[in-house]
């Protein structure tokens, strides 16, 4: 079995394709080199962004010095906690290419809704930003694409808020499903059942509240009426912002998948589901949903149900590589293995539960923070890992909404005849923004 370390760094370079240009050259790693403190930004503070904050707020030499949101309730409640955490206020903002514009800010978090990332990022690096984004990478396989291509083009360092990739117990996982000891994989099952992610009922459209520049918010997104189900956290159940489980909680575990099986992009999928346990609630995306993806020599299966807690192996999330000599079970809390064979002739040794350190995201920024001091844009959760698994969820509800089996091109980076899939890879931005092109 390889070690820890270096199937993380092996593996890292299979995905990123790491090459000498994954350095970055000459520039300096931070603004403020008199005492080599990192000076960060925040771009959407209400949920993860703001803990992620907090967690780079956590690290030795790192302060905030302005935050951004477009709602001002939102900014009223973060910046006196933020003043508790480091000493000072920092400055505020509604309009995040302002933040973008300061000298001072060598990196910034983007914590917005899905359908922002793309154009946040992409302007982030253009203007000289290492950018830590909140997952999925993007709300459309093209724009994950162009992100990708942009961390490379401005050679900035960039991480997603893909934290299982830095939790120990994972990459642990990751050393045994690689030696060999299971068996031939012929099957990874992925599972979200979460009871408390129930979706709202119906609401009636509503005045935009006092302080939310709505517009802003909705940026690109088609324009709408304000309602209140469609705002903060509930708009990951809506196609014009987000892709609904399979891109929120599916993007972290599916991830696990990838990394595990050492894959990038399936060869085809094929979905089914639907609103079928709350048929009251206005949500667009599936409360219900089951993809089957087929990549060289085994199949990833994904299955998530809202509302309900109990998922394979009695557990609300996770994950199974299904071996010819055993099962590997894992959730973010740890793993264990259970034997094919008998218990007297177990075809593997059975490994009772391994408990996670549960400090994922903490590593993840620290990840991130030495990949800017060491100049080295490939990070645990890198563009290139990031797209992959974005790409991935989107091929799943695509799928889905075209009702039939899609097959990928990856020379091509399309679906394979398939003009109703292939328009769904790239969303129309609402006037004045434009669609990010690197």
């Amino acid at each position: 079995m390889s070690t820890r370390r270096n199937f993380v760094k092996t593996s890292a370079k299979i995905a990123a394709g790491v090459t000498a240009a994954s350095v970055i050259p000459g520039a300096v790693s931070c603004a403020n080199q008199a005492n080599n403190k990192l000076v960060i930004g925040a771009i959407g503070i209400n949920g993860m962004g703001f803990s992620d904050l907090r967690a780079f707020l956590g690290q030795e030499n790192v302060e905030c010095a302005a935050v951004c949101d477009v709602d001002q309730n939102v900014l009223a409640k973060r910046v006196p906690q933020i003043e508790e955490l480091q000493g000072f206020a920092p400055e505020t903002y509604g309009d995040y290419r302002e933040l973008l514009d300061r000298k001072d800010i060598d990196a910034v978090i983007i914590g917005t809704p899905d359908h922002w990332h793309a154009r946040i990022m992409i302007d982030a690096v253009q203007a000289g930003k290492h950018v830590y984004v909140e997952k999925p990478m993007a709300n459309s396989i093209y724009e994950a694409y162009q992100m990708e291509k942009a961390a490379k083009k401005y050679k900035r360092v960039v991480q997603l808020g893909q934290w299982q990739r830095s939790d120990p117990h994972w990459n642990d996982v990751f050393d045994y499903v690689q030696s060999g000891v299971l068996g031939n994989i012929r099957t990874v099952k992925v599972w979200c059942y979460e009871s408390w992610l129930r979706p709202p009922g119906p609401k009636p459209d509503a005045a935009v509240p006092t302080g939310v520049d709505y517009d802003m918010w909705l940026g690109p997104a088609p324009k709408r009426d304000f309602n209140p189900n469609r705002f903060h956290f509930n708009f990951r159940w809506y196609w014009d912002y987000a892709g609904g489980l399979m891109t929120d909680w599916g993007v972290h575990l599916l991830d696990m998948a990838l990394a595990g099986m050492q894959a990038d992009m399936p060869n085809s999928a094929m979905s089914a589901g639907g609103k079928m346990a709350f048929m009251e609630s206005p949500i667009d995306t599936p409360d219900t949903q089951q993809v089957i993806y087929e990549f060289d020599g085994f199949n990833v299966i994904w299955d998530h149900a809202m509302g309900v807690g109990n998922g394979d192996w009695r557990r609300d999330h996770g994950l199974s590589f299904i071996g010819n000599n055993g099962t590997l079970v894992v959730d973010r809390g740890g793993w264990e293995v259970v034997p094919e064979g008998s218990k007297d002739s177990p075809k593997v040794e059975p490994v009772a539960r391994i408990k996670g350190t549960g400090e994922g995201l903490k590593l993840n920024v620290e990840n991130f923070i030495q990949g800017i001091k060491n100049k080295d844009r490939n990070t645990k959760a890198n563009p290139t890992i990031g797209r992959s698994v974005a790409c991935m969820a989107h091929i799943g509800n695509i799928a889905l909404k075209v009702g039939n089996k899609v097959y990928w091109d990856h020379d091509n980076k399309q679906f394979k005849n398939n003009a109703a899939a292939n328009k769904l890879m790239t969303p129309d931005y609402r006037d004045p923004w434009k669609l990010p092109k690197v």
